[in-house]
C-alpha cells in the first residue's frame, strides 16, 4: 500500500504541514508533527495527510494517499510486533518530512500506543512515554495495562 509521496523541497508534497493547533496533532520533542484520529469520526478539515498508517483489526478502506495497515484488533497489541516497529519507525521517518497521520476506529488505545512509541523514537524514554501522548494528545490515549507495557517495552533499535 505504501507508495513514497513527491516532496518539493519544503518538507511536504504540497509544501504546507499540519497546523501544531488543530485537533489530534501532536508535536514530538524534535518537531515533528503527527496527526493521531479516530476513523469513525469524520476526516478532519484541513490539508489531506501524505502518509497514513492505519491500526486495525481488518483492512481499511483506500485512501487517496500513501498509507500502510498494521493488523491491530481493538484493545488489544499489534499481530506482529517486527512489522509493528518496521511501520512506526517508517512513520517516525515520513513525519520529518510530510503530514503523517496514525489512526484506529476511535483514536485513543491503538493510536495512542503507536503515538508514544513514536514518542520513544523521537527521544522520550519509554517509561515516560504515554504520559507525554496523554499531555499532549489526549488525555485517556493507551487505554489497556498490556497497551502501557508494550510502550515501556517498546526500545529504539540499536544502529
Amino acid at each position: 500500500m505504501s507508495d513514497p509521496e513527491p516532496d518539493n523541497g519544503t518538507g511536504t508534497a504540497d509544501g504546507e504541514g499540519w497546523d501544531p493547533g488543530a485537533p489530534g496533532v501532536l508535536r514530538l520533542p524534535s518537531g515533528r508533527l503527527v496527526r493521531g484520529r479516530g476513523l469513525r469520526r469524520p476526516v478532519p478539515d484541513g490539508p489531506a495527510p501524505t502518509y497514513g498508517l492505519y491500526l486495525l483489526g481488518m483492512r481499511p478502506p483506500d485512501v487517496p494517499w500513501a498509507s500502510d495497515w498494521l493488523r491491530w484488533p481493538d484493545f488489544r497489541l499489534p499481530s506482529s510486533r517486527g512489522e509493528a516497529r518496521r511501520l512506526l519507525t517508517e512513520a517516525w521517518e515520513r513525519a520529518a518530512r510530510g503530514r503523517v497521520e496514525v489512526a484506529c476506529g476511535g483514536g485513543r488505545g491503538r493510536t495512542g500506543t503507536a503515538l508514544a512509541c513514536l514518542a520513544v523514537l523521537d527521544g522520550v524514554p519509554p517509561e515516560r512515554a504515554v504520559a507525554y501522548v496523554r499531555a499532549h494528545y489526549d488525555r485517556h490515549a493507551v487505554e489497556t495495562p498490556w497497551q502501557r507495557r508494550y510502550v515501556r517495552r517498546f526500545t529504539v533499535p540499536a544502529s
